[in-house]
């Protein structure tokens, strides 16, 4: 199916299903511990043994020499994998830096070798006495340092282009009545899910079979074959379920590469999971950003200058992170200059991780705006009104497809009681708490990716679901079974949901916001193609069948789905392709966060008290687990804000707090009451589906909402995150 005119009314719009608080089909399964994970695949690879990968102590440098003869003579050990006998191994298209390093580091932790034996303790022991000595060479690891030797990147898809230019900024800027000049900065930060990486490997002749925790398992597939050497076709990844990824599993990592080159050298199946120091300094990242922001405005409060400026580091052939991208769409402003700049670094790896660009570019640009409303006398909130668009405003030729900020906003107000807040900074209070309230915006752009289901219908009535999308605890199973079940005019527990199998047809995956409207439009397209089939089977005009309550109809005659089925099943498969509409629309989600915190008069110590985030966001699914996603997602925001950050060794390249002891995350003592609102809107240029997605814009703008609400009840500014009482101590109002 070919999505390239809007949207009109279709069997999804009936809402009998899409559209309910639908609890988790896979719910049950995942609660009772039988959805297992790939570390814990025992059954369908018995006997496997393990691989424990001893990572690089060095950023930038070689191998000088590796002493493996004490491993190799330890009890149990089966083999030793290193570069010297792994074979030929190529580079994938989406790592930066190769899986297996040697002799060339090109970063901390970097796998260098991988111990298997019969027990995860004989492999850990045995991996301690491996010897390897090093040549350091220096490296680049300080972002500030290599600020100045950055670079334009080359444009790409993701990230567009690395400059934009509109109008005349600087002419524009200084001829503003009031200016504002910041630079802010976000540190790196890690993924932090609670299953690590994890992969089992099993080679059946040339076949591989690997058991992985993946987003993206066409990508995956086609990268393990690559870096292998051997045809996409021998390869099959599996990841019916993925316990937290974030953008750290868009791609794979060493796990599983390791994993099968374990398996094949000890001539069994081999398990590699990756101990937590090595997802931070092995794995990708979020990495680290500067960005300077300068807005001129009119005495009218009209934004007539708008620049945003963002630097990041990656290794080399690295890609930035697009701080940047949301301010080119977000206000209007007639002069606008964005810029993207890329340092290279000799750090692990930069790349996804929720939200990229958005999440930490809306944490400088959302606190800009405070600060520009601040100079200019006007309420935050009006600021933004004021400087709404319904167009692209460097395209003006293009509107939006749907936009409601401004909606968003005066709906959170009301909500939040925004009426109370004082717009003095470090005016209220509660006891020994200073009390503040923050805005921001949320911005996350609507993308949309071709995908593809096969659909099975049996003598039974039951619909089976076939794609390689994958579950990565947002809840894929439970709208791809509502899309078919709206479609086909069945009960939900008429629906089978198989996912995340390379041998399905390929889905968009699960990445960027586009993975729930995209795979369920898919879906969508290929129970179009099977209505077809029971209705041409029959004898019906498709156009005059109507299916429902596990029936076809048409005039008098009602024939079951389990009939028209026949003693065979019913098999078809179909894809959602997407025209140029993206082109002449500009697609995007919004939103509005509202935080309230109370920061200790005396320690500094910040407390979140209450939280909101209004979403339009196309038509809602499943509003229950939509709301899971975006208080997640705010909870994210709040880590981000408060605690978040790889605490990097400058000197040696390494992140320092790579466990979970070090590195911070918010835990429920952290988190208040959360509300939620979606407003009712449906987008027919988006999808079949006319959705979009949630599980990042519920993230986009919350840690700027928090830095807001700080300023608010402290009258301190912090513009480097993340906001520790360290930052406030010295210049919190006096106590009384």
């Amino acid at each position: 199916m070919r999505f390239d005119t809007p949207a009109t009314t279709n069997p999804i719009d009936q809402l009998k299903i899409i559209g309910r608080a639908t609890d988790r089909i896979d719910g049950p399964m995942k609660t009772t511990g039988a959805a297992r994970y790939a570390y814990e695949r025992n059954t369908e690879m018995p006997g496997a043994a393990y691989g424990y990968v001893v990572g690089a102590g060095i950023a930038k440098g070689r191998i000088a020499s590796m002493d493996l003869a004490a491993a190799r003579a330890a009890p149990g050990v089966l083999a030793i994998v290193t570069a010297r006998n792994a074979g030929k191994l190529a580079k994938g298209d989406f790592n930066t830096a190769k899986l297996l390093g040697g002799p060339e580091i090109d970063h901390y932790h970097q796998a260098v070798a991988l111990v298997v034996a019969d027990t995860f303790e004989q492999a850990r022991a045995a991996a301690q006495l491996v010897r390897v000595e090093y040549e350091r060479t220096p490296g680049r690891f300080d972002l500030s340092a290599e600020k100045d030797a950055a670079k334009l990147p080359a444009p790409n898809p993701f990230a567009g282009e690395p400059q934009t230019k509109t109008g005349d900024f600087a002419g524009a800027y200084a001829a503003a009545p009031v200016q504002l000049d910041a630079t802010y900065t976000t540190p790196d930060e890690s993924h932090a899910m609670m299953e690590p990486h994890a992969s089992i490997a099993q080679w059946q002749g040339d076949k591989l079979t690997i058991w992985t925790s993946n987003q993206m398992i066409a990508w995956g597939a086609g990268d393990v074959a690559k870096t292998l050497g051997i045809p996409k076709a021998n390869v099959r990844l599996i990841s019916p379920f993925v316990g937290g990824g974030f953008g750290g599993k868009l791609f794979v990592r060493a796990d599983a590469l390791l994993a099968a080159l374990g398996a094949r050298a000890a001539r069994r199946p081999v398990k590699v999971a990756l101990p937590r120091p090595l997802m931070a300094n092995n794995t990708t990242h979020r990495p680290a950003t500067i960005q300077r922001i300068r807005l001129g405005a009119g005495r009218d409060g009209r934004l007539t200058a708008i620049a945003h400026e963002g630097w990041s580091g990656d290794l080399p052939g690295g890609q930035p992170e697009t701080a940047v991208n949301q301010t080119r769409l977000l206000y209007a402003g007639a002069n606008r200059l964005t810029t993207t700049r890329l340092a290279v670094l000799d750090l692990p790896e930069g790349n996804a991780m929720r939200a990229p660009g958005e999440a930490p570019g809306m944490m400088a640009l959302e606190i800009a705006m405070d600060e520009m409303a601040e100079k200019l006398g006007i309420d935050p909130i009006e600021f933004r009104v004021l400087n709404d668009t319904q167009v692209d405003p460097e395209k003006p030729q293009r509107p939006y497809s749907q936009r409601k900020l401004i909606e968003c906003l005066r709906t959170g107000a009301e909500r939040f009681g925004w009426n109370r807040r004082n717009p003095a900074p470090g005016q209220q209070r509660d006891g020994r708490w200073l009390v503040g309230m923050g805005v921001a915006a949320a911005f996350r752009n609507n993308l949309v990716m071709k995908s593809g289901a096969r659909v099975r219908l049996d003598n039974r009535g039951m619909v089976t679901v076939e794609t390689d999308m994958t579950d990565i605890g947002t809840g894929t199973y439970t709208i791809i079974a509502q899309t078919a079940a709206e479609t086909m005019g069945v009960t939900l527990d008429k629906v089978q949901v198989r996912l995340g199998d390379s041998a399905h047809p390929v889905s968009a995956g699960s990445g960027g916001q586009w993975g729930a409207n995209s795979s369920t439009s898919g879906v969508f397209a290929a129970c179009m193609k099977l209505r077809e089939a029971v209705a041409s089977k029959l004898g019906i005009p498709v156009a005059e069948a109507e299916f429902s309550e596990g029936t076809v109809r048409a005039g008098s005659r009602a024939v079951p789905l389990a009939e028209a089925a026949g003693a065979q099943e019913l098999v078809v498969e179909d894809s959602i392709e997407f025209g140029d509409l993206d082109k002449k629309y500009q697609q995007s989600t919004f939103g509005a966060h509202f935080v309230e915190v109370g920061v200790d008069a005396t320690t500094g110590e910040i407390r979140v008290r209450r939280m909101l985030a209004v979403c339009a966001a196309g038509r809602i699914l499943n509003p229950k687990s939509a709301r899971s996603q975006v208080i997640g997602a705010m909870t994210m925001g709040v880590g981000g804000a408060l605690m978040e950050e790889l605490a990097l060794d400058k000197r040696h390249g390494f992140f320092v707090n790579h466990d979970l002891a070090g590195y911070e995350v918010p835990v429920h003592a952290d988190i208040p009451h959360q509300d939620v609102v979606f407003l009712d809107e449906t987008d027919p240029i988006s999808s079949p589906m006319k959705a979009k997605g949630v599980g990042e814009l519920g993230m986009c703008g919350v840690a700027a909402a928090v830095a807001n609400a700080v300023y608010n009840a402290t009258g301190v500014r912090v513009r480097d995150y993340p906001i520790t009482l360290d930052k406030l101590l010295d210049r919190l109002p006096p106590v009384a």
